[in-house]
């Protein structure tokens, strides 16, 4: 198979579904987006990156004619990630499916870094996946169900020390997953934890990826293909419909068996 074919798969419990994925812009975020439109589901995406935003949005228009909108989000601001939820919400009814996508792994080090800093990479990280989450809830108990998926990463598995305080934030995430899910289980709300490998997205290849870096990827890889952003979005999209019912509280991993 392609390194970067797209299934096939439908699941027709998506279809006319609204799905709210953060950070949908650019990267692993602008692939769900895309895979959730040719589901037929209706797409609301939130990002920082206005050109890209509108970009991405007015070619999926134009491919699928289907529901989908971007509304500019800085997820720093809770009242504006929560503002753009209800504008969700006006638009394409009740959201049933979460994607806590947004993240920024910029380098950082442990011995310079400052109380202003860490605070910032957590209000990026990790803030914005409880308070979407809140906001959410009475929207998906109407709905009778939803599915909110955070993405974590194996950065902190594999003990990576070039950027501690985005470790932590997504480490919290497994932890934050879990809570939730067994408050919100009550009321058939799934909540699981998505974690990609490192996937070649176009930020990955520009900026952090070098000759020593896919060598190191593929010694500790036991598939040796690269990831791409569609594998992460094959498994989005099971996660978020009726096919995965039962599945919640959980970490799923796809990083071809790194960790």
């Amino acid at each position: 198979m392609s390194e970067n074919a797209i299934s096939d798969t439908q699941y027709p419990s998506l279809k006319a579904r609204h799905v709210f994925i953060t950070g949908g812009a650019t990267g692993i975020g602008a692939t769900l987006v895309a895979r959730f439109c040719r589901q037929r589901a209706r797409v609301t995406f939130i990002d920082i990156d206005d050109q890209a935003g509108e970009a991405l949005c007015q070619k999926l228009l134009a491919e699928h004619g289907y529901e989908l909108q971007f509304i500019h989000c800085d997820i720093r601001d809770v009242d504006q990630l929560l503002n753009s939820i209800e504008q969700a919400n006006a638009a394409f009814g009740d959201i049933s499916v979460l994607i806590n996508n947004a993240a920024d792994d910029t380098r950082h080090d442990t011995e310079t870094l400052s109380v202003e800093y860490w605070d910032e990479r957590m209000a990026v990280n990790l803030r914005p996946c409880f308070f979407a989450a809140q906001a959410v809830v009475p929207q998906m108990k109407r709905s009778g169900g939803g599915s909110i998926i955070n993405m974590g990463s194996i950065s902190w598995r594999v003990k990576q020390d070039f950027m501690p305080a985005y470790t932590t934030a997504k480490a919290a995430i497994e932890g934050l997953t879990r809570t939730l899910a067994r408050h919100h289980g009550q009321d058939e709300i799934r909540v699981n934890t998505l974690i990609p490998g490192w996937v070649m997205t176009d930020k990955q290849l520009s900026c952090w990826l070098d000759a020593d870096n896919m060598k190191n990827i593929h010694n500790n890889q036991c598939l040796k293909q690269t990831l791409q952003p569609n594998d992460i979005a094959n498994t989005a999209l099971f996660l978020a419909a009726d096919d995965s019912r039962m599945l919640t509280a959980q970490s799923i991993i796809v990083d071809g068996g790194w960790v």
